[in-house]
């Protein structure tokens, strides 16, 4: 590798790191962060439906831990889990 390359390969190392220990992030790294584009984003900030900050009145910033727990909300159950309930409940005779 050249030397050129391996300062290409650090840059990218040293902006991932940031990005992934940073707390509070801009439009375009929550976008990047959460996988969906920056149009999906705000349509989601004007319905209300995800937690984000305004302290200037236009630019919006999100927080990272809320945005994960954000993204985490809804857990849908799996096949395994619906199964162990099943046979919990017909091990109680069908009572709750």
């Amino acid at each position: 590798m050249s030397k050129e390359q391996l300062q290409e390969v650090a840059d990218l190392i040293a902006a991932n790191t940031l990005f992934c220990t940073k707390e509070v992030l801009t439009s375009d790294e929550a976008a990047r962060y959460m996988g969906i584009s920056k149009s999906y984003l705000y349509k989601l900030t004007m319905r209300g439906e995800i937690p984000h900050y305004k302290p200037m009145g236009k630019m919006c910033y999100f927080n990272r831990t809320e945005l994960e727990a954000w993204l985490q909300q809804n857990r849908c159950v799996t096949a395994t889990e619906i199964a162990d309930r099943a046979n919990r409940y017909a091990m109680k005779g069908g009572a709750i």
